[in-house]
């Protein structure tokens, strides 16, 4: 049987297992991590998505609006391009704003539970009066009190690196 192994998949795989036994020596609460963009590489035919974490103490944030109402991308937007160029996924964590420039990081924060997540801009919109933002379907959830809404009222805070 043919291995087919290259340099870049035993790195992923070292990182992977280096970032799990750092995460554990430290014993760093998984609540407290923070999902951050993926950043998509494709190794062999294999998409490996990594998420960079950070718990929230080391992060750098100016805070943009509070009191904004931010909704999720319909699932028929999957695979289209965005206007950054990217390929919309609703399973990653990316938003839309009418002016923030593309790749800027984003946490946003739900007013009425306080949980939060970190989005990258890609796109423009949301083109609905009212709303300020629209997040992914994954970000929204994992944000949500009421699952069923399909808006919440957020805090919008940039990452600075």
């Amino acid at each position: 049987m043919r291995y087919k192994t290259t340099i870049a998949v035993w790195i992923t795989i070292a990182t992977v297992f280096f970032t799990g036994f750092l995460a554990n020596a430290q014993k760093i609460d998984k609540n407290q991590v923070i999902k951050n963009v993926q950043d998509t590489t494709k190794i062999d035919e294999v998409v490996v998505d990594s998420i960079i974490k950070k718990t929230p103490e080391k992060l750098k944030l100016k805070i943009l609006k509070k009191k904004v109402h931010v909704s999720y991308y319909a699932n028929k937007f999957n695979g289209k391009r965005t206007s950054s160029g990217k390929r919309f996924d609703n399973k990653k964590y990316s938003a839309a704003h009418r002016k923030l420039p593309f790749g800027t990081r984003l946490r946003i924060t739900n007013e009425t539970n306080g949980k939060s997540v970190i989005v990258e801009v890609i796109d423009r919109g949301p083109f609905v009066r009212g709303r300020e933002i629209d997040i992914t379907r994954q970000a929204f959830m994992e944000i949500a009190t009421n699952k069923n809404s399909g808006s919440a009222i957020v805090t919008i805070e940039e990452v600075v690196d």
